[in-house]
């Protein structure tokens, strides 16, 4: 790895150079601005604000901008010229506790490596010491033209920096936290804890950069002319939380689900609860052990059939009516037609006494003529 800085650390009279490597590397994707109707780049040129014109970097220099807009040179001689003892060496003031440093403090992550073979002495020689004390060291440094506050570790056999923040550049976290104040109680801090057990620990290797992975994904799909497939949006409700009680549940399922525990853990804890088995009744209406089934059950079922049989004459109500008009109805029919039964019966009976007087009248004349 290319070294960005070279000096020494100052351990009391002890001096150990070193070479500064960077610990980190930026593995974002960077775009490019383009012209949307050609596709040309945008680029950014300095150009001086009084003549218009583009200036060269070799003829860029520095200055500090008063209050009043007022420009004032600053040179590089400047800056050389001022008395700072740690332009080329980490000069160590302190060795304290690890949980002695706030992590907001904490900024870029360096290397410290050995410059040469006569460093290696002195260099693991720090290194034991700090492995040995439990401590990290507190230390001031110079680097990119500003001095600068610096924290020494061991990361494996190596000795590792991290810059820190001065502390005046700490914010102070005021207006942060809720304004009004909350109470939380036992059962949702219980629920809290099940959740922080269910999630565990993870490895911090096996975790990565999914967007990062979509947008190469977007990319090699566009360059090789392939349909660019839209994600399945993730609608997961977030930020309407409805029942904290009922919110952190699902979340411990889902956990549970997502580690493939969810029916074995939750066998397990019915397991270790009694068995609760059902009262059988008898022919009789008693329990198994010889004793009648309990005034509360029957109280509890009689409202149920109450409400029923209610239900049941309201719903038959206008059912009544309608048959008694059918009933009234079919009476009337029955009644007419036995009338006109009757009256057809009377016309047949007095049909067949006229037959009969026509044939007397008839019969009577023939007896005379035959005299």
């Amino acid at each position: 790895m290319r070294s960005i800085w070279n000096g020494a650390i100052s351990f009391g009279l002890v001096s150990i150079p070193i070479k500064l490597v960077n610990a980190t590397e930026n593995h974002s994707i960077h775009f490019r601005q383009i012209h949307l109707a050609d596709g040309g780049r945008i680029r950014y040129r300095k150009v001086c604000e009084l003549d218009e014109e583009e200036v060269a970097g070799g003829e860029i220099g520095k200055a500090y901008e008063d209050a009043d807009g007022t420009m004032i040179p600053i040179t590089d001689e400047d800056l050389a010229q001022l008395p700072l003892p740690t332009a080329k060496t980490i000069e160590i003031v302190a060795f304290v506790p690890a949980d002695e440093i706030d992590p907001l403090q904490m900024d870029a992550a360096y290397y410290l490596s050995a410059n040469g073979v006569p460093a290696a002495k002195p260099y693991t020689l720090l290194r034991e010491a700090l492995k040995r004390s439990n401590k990290v060291a507190v230390a001031k440094y110079a680097l990119r033209g500003r001095e600068r506050l610096g924290m020494l570790r061991v990361v494996d056999d190596v000795i590792a920096m991290h810059g820190l923040l001065w502390p005046d550049e700490i914010r102070a976290p005021e207006g942060v936290a809720p304004d009004s104040d909350v109470t939380v109680r036992d059962a949702e801090l219980d629920l809290a804890d099940a959740l922080m057990d269910t999630l565990g620990e993870v490895d911090m290797d096996s975790l990565h950069d999914d967007y990062r992975e979509a947008v190469e994904e977007l990319i090699a799909a566009k360059a090789s002319g392939e349909a660019v497939q839209p994600a399945e949006s993730d609608d997961s409700g977030g930020g309407k939380v409805i029942d904290l009680i009922a919110a952190l549940e699902s979340s411990v399922r889902a956990a549970k689900k997502s580690r493939g525990e969810g029916d074995e853990n939750e066998a397990e804890n019915e397991g270790d609860m009694a068995d609760v088995h059902p009262i059988k009744k008898t022919a009789s209406g008693k329990t198994a052990s010889g004793r009648a089934t309990t005034k509360t059950a029957q109280q509890k079922s009689t409202p149920k059939s109450t409400g029923t049989k209610k239900s049941t004459s309201s719903t038959s109500s206008p059912a009544k009516k309608t048959a008694q008009k059918q009933k009234k109805t079919t009476a009337k029919s029955t009644s007419s037609s036995a009338s006109s039964s009757k009256s057809s019966a009377s016309a047949k009976k007095q049909t067949s006494s006229n037959a009969r007087s026509t044939t007397k009248k008839t019969a009577a004349p023939r007896k005379r003529a035959s005299a």
